[in-house]
């Protein structure tokens, strides 16, 4: 049931209605059984994974909260009759078996994510060895479920287990109501990855009927459907005929490759977003932004913090700053200031964190070694930067261009054209591939293909470029108007008949221009694979 399915429409509407007529006291669990359904249309076998991940992390966590009160209460009774040493040895007695049973639990549950996602990958690779190697036995593949979106509410199930185990929040006693955080349906199986302290905030609140948030909830939910059915299933039908003919469509069609896929791209991943954060507004609940306007960026570093937030805060947290200052780095540290000098030695420790970091977010979107390269790429560009601020540093001391408007325009330009580039590596399951037809852009005598027609022979036809274009300059007029105040809410200050004519034009928009598939079905959210 995705969200682009005439089902989930009719699923919408009957959840909205029958929300906001039962007691408010209700809804939660409502949406709770909502979360499930959806799940299981998809296939009821997914719940396995989503249950088993459920009940872990919420029977940890109360171990842990359990654990934390024991230990208080005992040194509240005999606190005064030990002396500081013995203090000392019964906290970290107490967090040593603490720490045992989150890192067993830990393990667990990664292992139940990587069982859904991760154990052909493996397969594959150790297959790769035993070739190297003149054997000639094979192991065989592994005919396992790979659930929808298994990566973004393993995470957010991993992120409060974390949270709990330093005390950031309390632990969840009511099973139903967590089992509802980690099942909320609109960011299930594409995000955003919502934290127990921000999502706990309104998720179980009684919400009375607004007709703000349902006017502005449904507005976003239509600019995201224009966003995912006029815009990326329309340039999804170039997309797929080039990437799957690699051998035919190289040179100067990798330009419009990379082009094409970074609109698809943006198109399909923020449209999801906006329909999610749609749906949750006019249920009266908060998440998260997941986008500030990536593609506006002036460096990678920018882009990062940009794209895909709750994604990167989440790698940042709960990888990089325990990696970065674990007692590991810290030896690595000090080896490293003896050995090559203090600023190597406080450098290191951050450079090999990050490293972990990109290796990890590469791949947790793929299990494929294009994934891994296209994690580590990211990771060599930003740490070159990092080398070089010294240099940009004395070249902006030398030249005065910092601020101006020409010299801003030439660093967004820089970044997309890179960011752009790097998604290759997503587009091809091979990054051999990816490198090839990055190559053959050197070489191309192709170039013709931009005035000869060629373009044309792609699946789209001229009225489908013309309706391209114009998503894409109003995808980027709305993203220009929207630095200060959301469009929204400025459409929300207008006079009633020019409101209705906004949602009438958005509204016909996705009815005439927009992509529909087999059975009047568009295409799934390229995220839903993750």
């Amino acid at each position: 049931m995705f969200f682009t399915s005439y089902e989930f429409i009719g699923f919408f509407c009957l959840l909205i209605a029958v929300y906001y007529l039962i007691p408010k006291k209700y809804q939660w669990i409502l949406l709770l059984a909502a979360g499930y359904v959806f799940y299981c249309a998809a296939d009821p076998r997914y719940l396995i994974y989503l249950l088993a991940v459920t009940f872990l992390t919420y029977l940890g966590a109360l171990y842990l909260e359990k654990s934390f009160a024991a230990q208080r209460a005992y040194l509240k009774e005999n606190g005064q009759q030990m002396d500081r040493e013995a203090k000392k040895a019964y906290r970290a007695l107490r967090g040593k078996k603490r720490r045992r049973v989150f890192v067993l639990i830990l393990v667990i549950v990664l292992c139940i994510l990587a069982s859904g996602k991760y154990v052909n990958f493996l397969i594959s690779n150790l297959n790769g060895i035993l070739h190297v190697f003149g054997s000639e036995g094979r192991l065989s593949f592994v005919n396992m479920l790979f659930p929808l979106g298994i990566s973004f509410y393993t995470f957010q199930a991993l992120g409060y287990l974390v949270d709990v185990y330093h005390e950031s929040v309390p632990a969840e006693k009511n099973f139903f109501r967590y089992a509802l955080f980690v099942s909320f349906f609109p960011q299930m199986i594409q995000g955003p990855i919502s934290r127990f302290g921000d999502l706990s905030q309104t998720l179980w609140k009684e919400h009375a009927f607004q007709g703000e948030n349902l006017k502005n909830g449904l507005l976003r939910m239509l600019w995201g459907y224009f966003k995912k059915m006029v815009v990326a299933d329309r340039v999804l039908i170039a997309v797929k005929l080039l990437v799957g003919q690699p051998q035919v469509y190289r040179g100067a069609y990798t330009m419009v490759i990379i082009l094409f896929y970074t609109v698809q791209l943006y198109a399909d991943f923020t449209g999801g977003i906006d329909i999610t954060l749609g749906i949750a507004q006019t249920l009266g609940i908060e998440l998260k932004e997941n986008f500030i306007r990536p593609y506006f960026s002036k460096s990678l570093k920018e882009y990062w913090r940009r794209w895909h937030i709750t994604m990167g805060t989440w790698f940042r947290d709960y990888v990089f700053y325990p990696v970065s200052v674990s007692g590991v780095m810290q030896k690595i540290s000090k080896v490293t200031k003896k050995t090559l000098g203090d600023r190597a030695g406080k450098r290191l420790p951050v450079y090999l964190a990050s490293f972990l970091v990109w290796l990890a977010t590469g791949i947790w979107h793929g299990a494929s070694w294009n994934f891994v390269v296209w994690g580590l790429l990211n990771w060599a560009v930003l740490m070159v930067s990092e080398e070089l601020e010294p240099a940009y540093a004395k070249f902006h001391a030398r030249f005065a261009v910092a601020g101006r408007w020409y010299y801003k325009l030439f660093q967004v330009g820089r970044t997309f054209a890179l960011v752009s580039v790097l998604k290759l590596f997503d587009c091809y399951t091979e990054a051999s591939t990816a490198f090839r037809m990055l190559g053959s852009v050197f070489g191309a005598d192709n170039w013709g293909i931009f005035v000869d027609g060629s373009l044309l022979q792609l699946g789209l036809s001229a009225a489908d470029y013309g309706v391209l274009a114009l998503g894409i300059l109003l995808m980027l007029a709305v993203s220009l108007a929207g630095r200060r105040e959301s469009v929204r809410s400025k459409i929300g200050r207008m006079r009633y008949p020019v409101q209705a004519a906004v949602w009438f034009g958005l509204f016909l928009a996705v009815l005439l221009f927009g992509t529909y598939g087999i059975g009047y079905d568009a295409s799934q959210f390229i995220y839903n694979r993750f």
